[in-house]
């Protein structure tokens, strides 16, 4: 049974002061206190213990007087080592106490805030008034879809998480900053009808199509509908509006600007291709493509939403605002000439949709792995019933690789019996028949990029002079 202590009332005051610390149970409530202290003005700590023993579970909550000193604190700590001999310690924001979540605040909810603004602001005027706070990654000025202009809200997004708690408690109340909900799979209304942040997971739309899977930072819903469903009974030509020039690409592997550049540039006219990064300048895992001319676009989403690349990497594309005025009648009719092109295709099935292609060469096949290592042949897998005499075992970034991929690559030297992963984990563990094919393997894979994932390769059963521990199983 763990134990935990209680707590005065007022935790949730102000939003995101708590934190939540994952330590070694050897850390006392001092050392926590001397080590979080140099972040600001801590009003607690709580120690989890044992109902029974008394001791330290090796978790606690740190209480500070601000967000922003909280959410720096998280920041700084996060994979720091207290004291020698003990490992790294894990730092969140702890969820509210009427939170219904079972998980910890992530970071993307802490660095999107929302604000009322004068109708006359600029999105370079938004900027440059919130960005003595900290760096921001975007701006985004809500607009009123029928007469593009500004309805005096919008987003502000910052780096970190302490940038965007600094901006709420610093900037002028007249903005009303806050926190924006995170963005959620409902769709919202097209209008807002109060100053109040809405969910703004780019989707719906309006049809029953597969719900995008990827969540990526766009704004208002209402003005960047992307998911459509040329199925439906919907007027297509009255929802023109969702076609655009411009395409975001949503990926979880670490692809590099030269790759995605050369997928989207096999259908013509790609004009602008940018991947998006952080202030470290690593992937974010996503990118922004504009296209020439409004077909190459449509091809380009109907194409390439769901493909996967690498294989076991399906892309997420959809349509975001390029911030054209489409109201006038060329606008209109080309919206119209898409739309009506697409209904036609959905409605007279397989041998219409290829009104559209001859313009456009196929997406050409990619290779099932993708990677700078030279492999060997493909070898056939060892008898499931043999001896195991080497595991190697496989840490996975930014997420595991799929079984069959994995068997491919790691059969090629020879002895694989079964390839396993650790469910709910990014590891996992080859088993060999022979141990100088596993060494092969370790040797020409370790620290290796394979489909945009890089794997961390080493022994699983380190040699020992002697153990009385019975053997692993699998």
């Amino acid at each position: 049974m763990e134990e935990y202590p209680k707590q005065p009332e007022n935790l949730d005051d102000p939003p995101n002061s708590r934190l939540f610390v994952v330590t070694s149970r050897s850390i006392t409530e001092d050392e926590l206190r001397e080590s979080f202290s140099v972040f600001g003005d801590i009003h607690g700590i709580w120690v989890v213990k044992d109902k029974q023993t008394k001791e330290s579970k090796g978790i606690c909550y740190v209480k500070f007087a601000k967000s922003s000193q909280a959410c720096l604190a998280m920041e700084e700590m996060h994979g720091k080592v207290l004291m020698d001999g003990t490992k790294p310690i894990k730092v969140f924001i702890a969820q509210s106490r009427s939170s219904t979540r079972h998980r910890d605040v992530e970071d993307e909810e802490l660095t999107r805030i929302f604000v009322m603004i004068p109708k006359t602001f600029s999105e370079e005027d938004l900027k440059d008034t919130f960005k003595e706070y900290g760096d921001i990654e975007y701006c985004v000025i809500i607009k009123n879809k029928a007469t593009g202009e500004s309805k005096g809200l919008g987003y502000v997004r910052y780096y970190k998480p302490s940038q965007a708690a600094v901006a709420i408690e610093n900037c002028d109340k007249t903005y009303r900053a806050i926190l924006a909900e995170p963005r959620t799979k409902t769709t919202a209304p097209e209008d807002y009808s109060a100053g109040a942040p809405r969910g703004d997971y780019v989707g719906g739309g309006g049809g029953g199509g597969d719900m995008n899977q990827y969540a990526f930072p766009m704004a208002d819903p209402g003005n960047y509908p992307v998911n459509m469903d040329y199925r439906s009974g919907d007027r297509l030509g009255d929802r023109s509006g969702d076609f655009t020039r411009c395409l975001m690409i949503s990926t979880r592997a670490a692809l590099t600007q030269e790759q995605i550049f050369s997928l989207f540039d096999i259908i013509p006219g790609m004009e602008y291709c940018e991947l998006q990064r952080d202030s470290y300048g690593l992937s974010k895992g996503h990118a922004l493509i504009r296209y020439s001319n409004l077909g190459s676009a449509v091809y380009a989403k109907e194409k390439l939403n769901g493909f996967e690349y690498p294989p076991g990497n399906r892309l997420a594309v959809n349509f975001v605002d390029d911030g054209e005025d489409r109201s006038s009648p060329v606008g209109r009719m080309a919206m119209q000439f898409v739309a009506t092109q697409m209904m036609s295709s959905a409605w007279n099935g397989h041998s219409s949709s290829q009104a559209m292609k001859p313009s456009y060469p196929a997406v050409a096949p990619m290779p099932r792995v993708q990677t700078d290592v030279n492999l060997p042949p493909l070898k056939k897998l060892a008898p499931p019933d043999s001896k195991a005499k080497e595991r190697l075992f496989v840490v996975f970034s930014p997420a595991p690789l799929p079984p069959d991929v994995l068997e491919d690559v790691f059969c090629r030297f020879g002895s694989l019996i079964e390839v396993h992963l650790v469910p709910g984990r990014k590891v996992g563990y080859m088993k060999y028949a022979d141990k100088q094919c596993a060494d092969d393997a370790l040797a020409a894979l370790h620290g290796r990029v394979v489909n945009g994932v890089k794997m961390k390769v080493m022994l699983a059963d380190p040699p020992r002079e002697e153990s009385h521990k019975r053997p692993r199983t699998y």
